[in-house]
């Protein structure tokens, strides 16, 4: 039998379900990746996440080439290039691991009917996460709707039955006589994007070096450190797991695992950075379970306020915050960090969110997008339940005075403003004692740092306190004290 191995958001060779299959069933398979053409068009994701893809199909390419097989490419509609292929390399079975985004769902969907209609056999797995939606359910069988419900059925299911780890498989003899593609290989300019810096290295061996690493060292107080971002205290792993570099199973088995060998590092700092895995499945099984909120909220709340309405003042105010002139450092240095390097601290992402829906009162929608855009580890479920539970739109029970203050976040987890001064250099000569509010410096003292406020720096756009009371006040829920 051969077999045609349908790469998508699983570029590595190692744990990878479906290339271990098709290795173990097929005489012969042909590696295939496809460019989405119409997705590309929409420009959905920015060139920072565009970038890296290509990074890591590169070495994708190099490590399939050690076995001796080549990658297949094609460009266009997906559903199209995959029937081709399959016409084309004239392959008995296609095998994929399965995508759970409502468009995905859908666009698999189709090949799966058009390729049994064609006598072809479809092979689907399970690899984006550790488990599918449909395997952490409540006693009733419906999904959970509250993550710490979710966390503890995920925890009993992975003491019952915690995934193996599959290896690096043997390529069968057949493989080895597929012909290079003499094709050139398209360049992020060819695929309509910018070439963009990259801070991170792609490709699966750099995933596991960044993991080595982090295990080795940033974990071991990651219950402090994550919420630093001045600091590399977090893995980075999130490009990684966007497109599949590493699998979610290898993260959890390599942390418990060292867990398991003692020495420095503790039981908290473990299992709070394993739970960050979690609330990224909580978020997938959210989108498979109820797709709706791909377009809208999870579920009405009344009380809720309104986002401003279209306009000039609404358009002000989000160009201010998308381009980190909003007078708020933490918030500007955030969305700076976003637009230079296409990622933002995890602690800063809530920030800025929470600022632009409930400071600015702009549709959340309007920061998911942007988000979405520039993030180098863009994912759809994660980006949409973070930007939701910051809303007060998504899951949690929270109403809306959750409400984060700029200046309370900034001087608790980065007091020094070291964070703040890397990226806006304004602010680079500010005394510590103003960092965090340099509107409040005296006059004289904004000559001495070179930082005149309204002119090298902006003025806060909002008064955090008087937009607080505005959202509360525009509420029907009530203030908690």
């Amino acid at each position: 039998m051969k077999g045609l191995v349908w790469f998508r958001r699983d570029l590595r060779l190692s744990d990878n379900p479906a290339l271990s299959a098709a290795c173990q069933e097929c005489r012969e398979i042909v590696p295939l990746f496809v460019f989405d053409e119409p997705l590309l068009r929409s420009h959905a994701f920015g060139s920072a996440c565009v970038g890296f893809m290509l990074g890591c199909l590169e070495e994708l390419r190099r490590s399939l080439a050690l076995h001796g097989v080549s990658l297949a490419w094609r460009m266009g509609d997906p559903v199209e290039s995959v029937l081709q292929a399959a016409d084309d390399f004239k392959v008995d079975a296609v095998y994929w691991n399965r995508d759970y985004e409502p468009a995905a769902l859908e666009r698999d969907r189709e090949v799966q009917q058009r390729l049994a209609q064609q006598g072809r056999t479809v092979r689907t797995f399970k690899d984006h996460v550790v488990f599918e939606a449909e395997e952490v359910r409540g006693l009733s069988g419906d999904p959970f709707q509250r993550y710490s419900a979710y966390r503890d059925r995920w925890w009993t299911k992975w003491r019952a039955a915690a995934p193996p780890l599959l290896g690096i498989p043997s390529f069968p003899p057949a493989g080895k006589a597929s012909t290079p593609d003499s094709r050139k290989w398209p360049s992020v300019t060819d695929l309509g994007y910018e070439s963009v810096p990259m801070w991170i290295e792609p490709g699966e061996q750099a995933a596991h070096a960044r993991l080595q690493w982090f295990l080795r060292g940033p974990v071991h107080q990651y219950v402090t450190g994550r919420n630093l971002p001045a600091i590399d205290g977090t893995s980075k792993l999130s490009p990684h797991l966007r497109f599949g570099t590493v699998s979610a199973r290898t993260l959890v088995h390599a942390a418990l695992n060292a867990l398991a060998k003692g020495g420095a590092v503790s039981r908290a700092d473990v299992f709070t950075w394993v739970d960050e895995l979690v609330w990224r499945e909580f978020f997938q099984q959210v989108l498979a379970a109820f797709p709706h909120v791909a377009h809208g909220p999870f579920k009405a709340k009344p009380g809720l306020p309104e986002p401003r309405p279209a306009g000039p003042e609404r358009d002000r105010l989000f160009a201010a915050w998308s381009q980190g002139l909003t007078g708020y450092p933490i918030v500007d240095a955030g969305m700076r960090q976003l637009n230079q390097t296409g990622w933002m601290h995890n602690r800063v992402r809530m920030v800025v969110a929470s600022f632009l829906v409930k400071d600015l009162r702009v549709d959340w929608q309007s920061g998911e997008r942007y988000f979405m855009e520039r993030l180098v580890d863009g994912d759809l479920a994660a980006n949409n339940g973070n930007w939701q539970w910051c809303a007060s739109t998504g899951t949690d029970a929270m109403q809306g005075y959750r409400i984060f203050n700029p200046r309370i976040q900034s001087e608790k987890f980065d007091a020094e403003g070291e964070y703040l001064r890397r990226y806006v250099p304004e602010l680079k000569h500010v005394p510590t004692k103003w960092i965090h509010e340099p509107h409040l410096m005296p006059p004289l003292e904004q000559v001495q740092a070179g930082c005149r406020i309204g002119s090298d720096y902006p003025e806060p756009i909002v008064d955090h306190r008087q937009a607080r009371q505005e959202y509360l006040d525009l509420g029907k829920a009530p203030v908690k004290a």
